[in-house]
């Protein structure tokens, strides 16, 4: 197992700045989840610290030693891709032994080790298939069963649930968070999805721009965000944001804040220096006309157990969303309802998207 320190690493390609430096350490044991959009320099990131891109700058320190130099193969990480990449003539028990053999390992410690790792990951009865036949999430357990049996000191994972089908990915997470509880070992996985991401991650990395906006445990990011981007980036659907005018909040009377045009009883002191507030649609509960915000109807999305309903504030024209129970009344497009913020859940930012203490 390993610790992993960054100390101000970066990556430039020719004149163009891609990772401008990053600070981040990485505990032994922990599985660290780097999330953000397509381009935000996170997948570069796990490639540095696999040794398959160099670093143009900073340190990158395993367990007390600078490896910025050092050759991929004597790091101790194993990486798990995307596409699995199987070697098609060989069986699943060849493909898994193979970084084994040729290390030199002999032939029946390797059996043993095999046997060992496909038990684990329920592989057992397909050791003797080719990879054309087998299933997708069965070629990527094979792909991180040729990773377990280095035993590395690292797991690297970049984007390995992307190909398979919604269930799979699902039994994938289950099988990933058992695995990581049952060997210990530091991972760190990369992906885009912030499902993944909330539901694996001991600690989340949130990139953007090859910067990391914040860092935390997942529910902390989703409950107290940096800023906007970690705010509008994690959970599902998107927070709420809604503009107000701070120098107004000062002059109206019972505690009361004017947004979206509409009179909204909040607290005046927490909304000072802010000019957006946040709420997530599950705070946000639908009532009568005239109580909150009058807002029309625009869609409901039936979910089983809840229904997402989205809506047009009537002054001001901002959109917003609502999770709610799917014992509510029914709703119809185009009907008026009154939207209440739950005043213990909102969130305010200011103008320049920074959150600010409530």
């Amino acid at each position: 197992m390993a610790r992993i320190e960054l100390k101000q690493l970066s990556k430039s390609y020719g004149a163009q700045l891609v990772i401008p430096g990053v600070d981040l350490a990485i505990e032994d044991g922990e599985f660290m989840v780097f999330v953000g959009p397509s381009g935000c320099g996170k997948s570069t990131m796990l490639r540095m610290l696999a040794g398959l891109e160099a670093c143009s700058g900073g340190d990158l320190i395993f367990d007390g030693q600078r490896v910025n130099d050092m050759p991929a193969a004597e790091r101790g990480a194993a990486m798990v891709f995307q596409n699995y990449a199987l070697y098609p003539h060989m069986t699943v028990a060849e493909n898994m032994g193979f970084a084994l053999k040729m290390s030199g390992v002999g032939k029946a410690e390797r059996r043993a080790v095999v046997a060992q790792t496909a038990e684990k990951l329920q592989l057992t009865e397909l050791l003797e298939r080719y990879p054309k036949q087998l299933s997708g999430g069965q070629r990527q357990r094979v792909a991180i069963g040729r990773a377990i049996v280095r035993r590395p000191k690292v797991f690297l994972f970049d984007e390995p649930l992307s190909n398979l089908d919604a269930a799979l990915r699902v039994q994938m997470r289950i099988e990933l968070a058992r695995l990581h509880s049952e060997l210990g070992t530091t991972m760190i996985y990369v992906t885009h999805d912030q499902t993944e991401a909330m539901t694996l991650g001991s600690r989340i990395a949130v990139f953007n721009k090859g910067r990391i906006e914040q860092v935390g445990v997942p529910m902390d990011l989703y409950a107290a965000p940096a800023n906007t981007f970690v705010a509008q980036f994690l959970g599902t659907p998107k927070i709420n944001l809604l503009a107000y005018d701070a120098q107004q909040s000062t002059l109206v009377l019972d505690r009361q804040v004017r947004v979206a045009h509409s009179d909204l009883k909040l607290p005046v002191s927490a909304l000072q220096g802010g000019t957006q507030l946040g709420i997530r649609p599950e705070n946000v509960s639908i009532g009568d006309p005239g109580t909150g915000l009058n807002a029309v109807v625009e869609f409901t999305e039936r979910l089983g157990d809840a229904m997402n309903v989205y809506l047009r504030l009537l002054h001001g024209q901002e959109a917003m969303i609502a999770k709610i129970s799917q014992v509510h009344q029914p709703l119809q497009i185009g009907q008026t309802v009154g939207v209440q913020l739950d005043p213990a859940r909102i969130l305010v930012f200011d103008a320049q998207g920074h959150a600010l203490p409530v």
